[in-house]
């Protein structure tokens, strides 16, 4: 068995097509037992109607349609969650990650290999989202010690042990590559073409793309706190020094030197920023800590196609 896990938003447009090219994948390799779990993460289009109407035609295509927009992580973790298969492939819903080469990630899946993720070449998004791609990926290289030589991206397959893993998390907000870095280090890259996106417009924002990196460096690493204290301890030695040579030169060098008001302000000012920048990045943790252990549901079932929920209880509602 294998499934593929497609979060939807915003898709109404593109999802038909994208369906259509999974299947035509799967039958060019013959009699091939696979499923198709889309997850409607309360889009504020039609694209649930268009799922009713693929899951009417096709038995083995199924739907889970969340009760709210949970996020691009959560609707994933729901899909897992629900899925059966032994070789698990994610995709988007925007048929910019070609279905044809799912077996190229599939037959990528070997003994030395647990988890493969797409690498593209000539990615077609946006520079907006490219220029945050990039930002992911040097973040994840330092704060969740992901390998240089890694690509990360949102088309990967992996099998059923490292799922398995995943679905152990229950935190409000889980981040796919903490959580498969974490499950395994066996992971590679396979070369696939990106196709250009015909229709509409990504959905991440500014504002997702921030709480998407602060859900993942805020619950699989800690070192935002150590670089908070690495560059508290950096300030106050900085002051230190500073104040001894203000010190000394007021008494040695230049004696009729006035106190400057401005650098006064300017220290202050730059201390006082920082002290707030460190209050902040320790206030994010706080937060996300009191909202889980509030029990927080990572996701909210109101209805599923053609699936019946098990195990899910666990994780959402």
């Amino acid at each position: 068995m294998i499934s593929c896990i497609i979060p939807c938003y915003g898709s109404e447009g593109t999802i038909n097509q994208v369906v259509s090219d999974i299947i035509k994948t799967f039958e060019l390799r013959g009699e091939i037992n696979y499923e198709i779990i889309l997850i409607n993460d309360s889009s504020p289009d039609d694209v649930f109607k268009q799922i009713k109407n693929i899951c009417s035609s096709y038995v083995q295509v199924k739907a889970i349609d969340l009760a709210k927009n949970f996020g691009q992580h959560n609707a994933i973790m729901a899909g897992i969650n629900c899925s059966n298969g032994e070789l698990l492939v994610f995709l988007d819903d925007d048929g910019q990650t070609p279905a044809s080469d799912i077996w190229k990630l599939l037959d990528a899946l070997d003994d030395d290999c647990d988890v493969v993720y797409a690498k593209y070449e000539d990615k077609k998004h946006s520079f907006f989202r490219n220029i945050g791609s990039k930002i992911n990926n040097i973040m994840a290289e330092v704060l969740i010690d992901k390998p240089k030589s890694l690509s990360i991206s949102s088309y990967f397959a992996c099998k059923r042990f490292v799922a398995n893993e995943l679905k152990t998390y229950i935190g409000r907000y889980p981040y796919l590559t903490g959580l498969v870095l974490r499950s395994c280090n066996r992971i590679k890259n396979v070369i696939v073409n990106h196709k250009e996106r015909e229709i509409g417009n990504s959905g991440y924002t500014i504002k997702k793309l921030l709480s998407l990196w602060l859900n993942g460096f805020t619950a699989f690493s800690i070192k935002p706190l150590r670089m908070a204290t690495a560059i508290g301890f950096f300030t106050a030695m900085s002051g230190f020094i500073y104040g001894l040579f203000i010190i000394i030169r007021r008494f040695f060098i230049y004696p009729m030197a006035s106190v400057g008001w401005s650098s006064t302000m300017a220290v202050l000012l730059f201390i006082g920023g920082m002290i707030m920048l460190m209050l902040g990045v320790i206030g994010e943790y706080i937060g996300r800590t009191y909202i889980n252990i509030n029990n927080a549901p990572q996701y909210v079932i109101r209805d599923t196609i053609n699936i019946k929920i098990k195990g899910a209880e666990d994780h959402g509602r």
